[in-house]
């Protein structure tokens, strides 16, 4: 298993988000540690926009075309964040053999 970046955002010299990147397979990897501090709605909501949106530009520009998360069922804004990106529900069997699973994840997402 390989490790991708970790990155983080920054706002008056205060971390306020980060995200990363486990590649579990030649190309494709798995989102992790997707944090946004809590402020206000919006721009929290842009932070973790922004965030996402390099992550999948580092992708793009390193070959990984398939990016999984797994999460839990009471993270419903989470969820929601995600499907707006495009982002789909999948059975946990459909999971590639190699998917880092986390034991708390309960939805799965492609």
């Amino acid at each position: 298993m390989k490790k991708g970046p970790l990155l983080g955002a920054f706002i008056d010299g205060e971390l306020v988000g980060t995200i990363a990147l486990v590649k579990f397979d030649e190309r494709a990897g798995a989102i992790r540690k997707m944090f946004v501090k809590k402020n206000s709605g919006k721009r929290e909501l842009n932070m973790a926009q922004i965030l996402l949106q390099i992550l999948i530009s580092f992708c793009h520009e390193n070959g990984i075309d398939d990016l999984y998360l797994g999460t839990i069922t009471v993270l419903k804004a989470a969820q929601r964040f995600y499907e707006r990106n495009h982002f789909t529900k999948i059975e946990k069997e459909k999971l590639p053999a190699l998917f880092p699973l986390m034991s708390a994840d309960d939805i799965f997402i492609i």
